[in-house]
């Protein structure tokens, strides 16, 4: 295809598909597109090891690296253990958790007893990030993206040296603009329909938005991203300025998809309508599926959710029990089972492999291009 993306990285198919899950990386940058490893919860021996493997299997095909180094969140700038993260989450929200443990038949002892949602926030500070940055500068990385935030410095200095293209997320046309005038090489503009840490604006308006309000600044293409799962929905957003589609929610129902079986049931499943855009998971709006734990946060009962990164401490050993007990068919657990996940869920109806929605992509934007152009032949 005829698109920047594509001339960028050597693909056939400028689709890009952000995964925690190294087959769904693997499949689908060997399909002609661009898997995205999401890096932000590893440690770097972790990355490591995914990365190797990753080398192993891709057949030479580009790939790329995902991180979180948020422009803001609590304790940023200040050097902190994992005790004082852990020491400074209130009991109020850790009683909370429990008790909404408790009236679903689970033991709440796993809570505050260790350090199990600091790594993300380890991660976040300038030390974690350039650990992980380490470890994938020294493979063959053709992208490096970040969450929240205009990249830092050494993040868009290391990509330019390395010839490595630098990527980041926007849920506002101001902040569109605020990363162009950083020096990044992509901008992914989320809209809110998108799964995980999302803005409020729809994919509809803010891709044209964004569009527009880069225009000045030169040529950087935009991905977008924001409840897209099929070809036609990146056609839309195409015709409106952007250059291709950042993906994630379509790959959690894929057969290579690290996703729990009892999640990966409810999201195929689920309306569109079965999605919740919260504070209550990360501390940051972020989308996910609906279920009774969501329904607990959003009561009037729930304490104020905690900023980034304290509220994963509060959050993550709870939902790593629940994901657990609902594998092994726990009633309760199954009821609070939830995961991040976007709008476009009520489309997302089967099991395929990842390779499967890659071709699936392709031919259903060949059928919606010749449909648009079916409107102006003569």
């Amino acid at each position: 295809m005829k698109s920047p993306i594509c001339d960028m990285f050597g693909i056939d198919f400028p689709l890009v598909a952000f995964t925690h899950c190294r087959d769904v990386v693997v499949e689908v940058s060997k399909a002609g597109g661009l898997g995205v490893l999401g890096a932000a919860g590893l440690k770097p021996a972790q990355l490591e090891v995914e990365l190797s493997w990753i080398d192993e299997h891709i057949d030479g095909k580009p790939y790329g690296v995902d991180l979180i180094v948020p422009t803001s969140f609590e304790s940023k700038g200040e050097h902190v253990s994992a005790d004082d993260m852990v020491a400074r989450v209130p009991d109020a929200h850790l009683d909370f958790v429990r008790s909404i443990l408790a009236e679903h038949g689970i033991d709440s002892g796993i809570l505050g007893s260790g350090h199990s949602g600091t790594r993300l926030g380890e991660n976040m500070r300038d030390e974690g990030a350039s650990a992980l940055l380490d470890v994938a500068f020294a493979h063959p990385i053709r992208l490096i993206a970040n969450a929240l935030g205009t990249p830092p410095a050494y993040m868009l200095e290391r990509g330019k040296a390395a010839g490595v293209k630098v990527a980041a997320l926007v849920g506002a046309r101001e902040h569109a603009v605020k990363q162009v005038e950083a020096g990044v090489d992509i901008l992914v503009v989320a809209g809110g329909e998108a799964g995980g840490h999302c803005g409020e604006v729809s994919t509809l308006v803010l891709v044209p938005e964004v569009a527009e309000a880069i225009a000045p600044y030169g040529d950087t293409p935009i991905l977008a991203a924001g409840g897209i799962v099929t070809g036609r929905q990146m056609a839309a957003c195409m015709a409106m300025g952007a250059a291709g589609a950042w993906t994630g929610s379509v790959w959690l129902t894929t057969t290579e998809a690290e996703t729990s079986p009892v999640v990966k049931e409810k999201m195929i499943a689920a309306s569109s309508r079965q999605t919740v855009r919260s504070k209550a998971r990360t501390g940051k709006h972020s989308r996910q599926l609906r279920s009774a734990w969501t329904d607990a946060w959003e009561s009037e009962a729930a304490p104020e959710p905690l900023p980034m990164p304290l509220q994963s401490i509060v959050t993550e050993p709870a939902m790593a029990q629940i994901t657990k007990l609902a594998e092994g068919g726990h009633s309760g657990a199954r009821q609070l089972a939830s995961y991040f996940v976007g709008q476009g869920v009520g489309l997302m109806n089967a099991s395929v492999s990842a390779r499967t929605v890659v071709y699936e992509f392709m031919e259903d934007f060949l059928r919606a291009t010749e449909r648009l152009n079916g409107f102006t032949a003569e």
